[in-house]
């Protein structure tokens, strides 16, 4: 079909609730049901606090960037993007839509893996780890089933999202609500800070590796707040970007919050660390019996598919926003008939496919897809809070706003230093990685301007591609010398 498919253009637009469930689906995904395992492997409760306080703070800055800037520029849609490019080219817009397009291809074979280890519970064996034969293929044939139902229009894709996300928030209440009845407030103060054990050799550590230790997680937890944004080019109304991005903060920061923290008073941390996979599943079997596990791994089915579902929506729309600014090649501005980016969807898809054969082979494949998955999305949260910080700085904020510079200015800078410091506190394997997996994008983006018979990159854009290339080498080195292990 045409690049226009303009016909369906209106009857594809997105309400408030639908850009609600969007953001909540995209942040309560996979990661929630495995956050009280994830968040004990390294840390006592204390910490965990505190790492909750910090990613919290962070993230809400975050948001009210997103907040801020899609009340101010508008007419910037599908954000994530535009922001970088209004604000520092078009190489730069290139890097940040390539990193968030891989972050959300990441995201769902991470929701794959999950999918396939939950299905475990109800054939022992057979999906065992989420990557063996069995699981690749019960992966494969979900990939392209969500392909086809994109590929519908969003429209249908929306309305199955706020279903699935009411019925995912079911089980996650129970288990805040069951879990709020036993708690024992002796074993959730026991070894507070993980460094009183009654055996020295339960400690755990300093206070600020506790602390450091599963940022990444919670950071994890925290992507999709900028859903909204993303598909602000499907939004019925431009004003509703804001308020759904703050009601899906929220209400994600809260429910991640109590899950993290409640298990804390009926279990040990030792105990918590060692439960599998979904371990609010172990936790509540535990406490509650059998009924409680299959609720539970039930839930996690229809939250996973949700979220595999939002980001789906969020991965084709990416690419296809960027194509049609040319920092895409052109094709990837297709639309099909019902207006759903085709040609970003299956290549999408088909990456997707390739990344599910990849994680075969890997020890720990649903960390390792966590951890690449929030780095990626650093660069994209980075030139927003950049991007405003210019707004504000150079006094171009006046020209889109009347009021709130001061709030913007202190928001960009605290997002800006927040997103520093997760880069800061993420593990050395991954974060080497990233430059890495920027640069394998190069040649889109050589081939777009080549489209639009541009210069390929400016003197500043020349100099910013040799520091990527030089931090290629860097990290090829320190593998060599065996300083990093992948």
């Amino acid at each position: 079909m045409s690049k226009g498919a303009s016909n369906n253009n209106t009857s594809q637009k997105i309400g408030l609730l639908a850009l609600v469930a969007i953001v909540i689906s995209s942040m309560i995904g996979s990661g929630v049901d495995g956050l009280p395992q994830n968040m004990a492997a390294t840390s006592e409760v204390g910490p965990v606090i505190v790492a909750w306080l910090i990613c919290g703070f962070g993230m809400y800055f975050i948001a009210r960037i997103f907040m801020v800037l899609s009340d101010v520029r508008p007419d910037l849609q599908a954000g994530i993007y535009m922001y970088a490019r209004e604000g520092f080219g078009s190489f730069v817009a290139f890097i940040v839509a390539w990193g968030y397009w891989l972050m959300t291809i990441f995201s769902n074979v991470a929701f794959a893996i999950m999918v396939m280890d939950t299905l475990n519970y109800f054939l022992p064996g057979d999906f065992k780890g989420g990557n063996n034969i069995p699981s690749i293929i019960g992966a494969s044939i979900l990939i392209w089933g969500f392909n086809y139902l994109v590929l519908s229009g969003t429209k249908l894709a929306g309305a199955i999202n706020i279903i699935g996300t009411f019925a995912k928030l079911i089980p996650l209440s129970i288990f805040v609500f069951i879990l709020v009845y036993f708690l024992n407030y002796e074993e959730l103060t026991n070894n507070f800070w993980g460094n009183s054990a009654s055996i020295p050799a339960d400690n755990l550590g300093s206070i600020s590796e506790q602390i450091l230790a599963p940022l990444d997680v919670a950071l994890w937890c925290f992507i999709g707040v900028e859903g909204a944004v993303a598909l602000s080019g499907r939004a019925r109304n431009k004003k509703d970007v804001s308020k759904a991005t703050l009601i899906g903060f929220i209400v994600s920061l809260i429910i991640c919050i109590f899950i993290s923290i409640l298990p804390f008073g009926v279990l040990s941390q030792k105990t918590l660390s060692m439960i599998p996979t979904p371990s609010t599943a172990g936790i509540l079997k535990t406490v509650s019996g059998d009924w409680g596990e299959w609720l539970i791994n039930i839930g996690v089915l229809v939250s996973v598919l949700t979220s595999w579902l939002a980001w789906t929506m969020i991965c084709a729309e990416i690419p296809m926003a960027a194509a049609q600014n040319g920092t895409f090649p052109k094709a990837f501005a297709t639309k099909n008939e019902n207006g759903a980016a085709s040609v970003s969807l299956w290549v999408s898809s088909l990456f997707m496919q390739l990344v599910v054969f990849v994680v075969y082979f890997s020890n720990n494949a649903w960390l390792t897809m966590l951890a690449i998955s929030a780095l990626m999305v650093l660069p994209a949260y980075l030139t927003s809070s950049a991007y405003l910080l210019q707004l504000c700085l150079s006094g171009d904020f006046s020209k889109y706003a009347d009021k709130g510079k001061i709030s913007a200015l202190v928001s960009g800078f605290i997002g800006l230093a927040f997103c520093l410091f997760m880069f800061y506190a993420c593990e050395i394997k991954y974060l080497a990685m990233v430059p890495i997996l920027l640069t394998l994008g190069v040649p889109l983006f050589v081939w777009s301007r080549y489209q639009e018979k541009k210069v390929i990159f400016t003197p500043t854009e020349r100099m910013f591609f040799i520091f990527i290339i030089m931090l290629d080498i860097l990290t090829i080195i320190l593998y060599l010398n065996d300083f990093i292990k992948f």
